[in-house]
């Protein structure tokens, strides 16, 4: 009991902060936004609104301007579920990657997924110029 005292005004403070503070999204032409997003579109983030590790890897995304479906597992049973039984756990952030052969792939821990996401913008990003 006296945890959840002190776990919800922590956690609004957390959103508060997160909300007051947030990176920019990079300003890009329609046409490379769109690609982006293709590219992304196999991706679902599994977090919890008030985990700081769930609102630093949304911080990256936005800051990489990733629109990743986001599936609230502390609220939802149908993702908290999917998280135990296909990604082993219930942790998060947790990034859901489909695979091409349909096997999806799980990767845990904030700074594992944000150089996850890192990695496949500047492939995206440097694609065009290459061509």
């Amino acid at each position: 009991m006296i945890f959840k005292l002190i776990r919800w005004p922590l956690g609004q403070l957390i959103l508060l902060v997160d909300f007051l503070t947030a990176p920019k999204r990079p300003q890009r032409d329609a046409r490379q936004q769109a690609m982006i997003d293709d590219h992304t579109r196999d991706l679902a983030l599994y977090q919890f609104a008030t985990c700081p590790f769930c609102v630093k890897t949304r911080r990256a995304m936005r800051r990489l301007g990733l629109n990743i479906e986001l599936r609230d597992a502390q609220r939802d049973p149908k993702w908290r579920n999917q998280l135990l039984t296909e990604g082993g756990r219930l942790q998060t952030p947790c990034l859901r990657i489909a695979g091409e052969s349909g096997e999806p792939r799980w990767l845990y821990e904030s700074n594992d997924i944000i150089a996850f996401l890192e990695q496949r913008v500047m492939a995206l990003e440097a694609a065009p110029a290459q061509a």
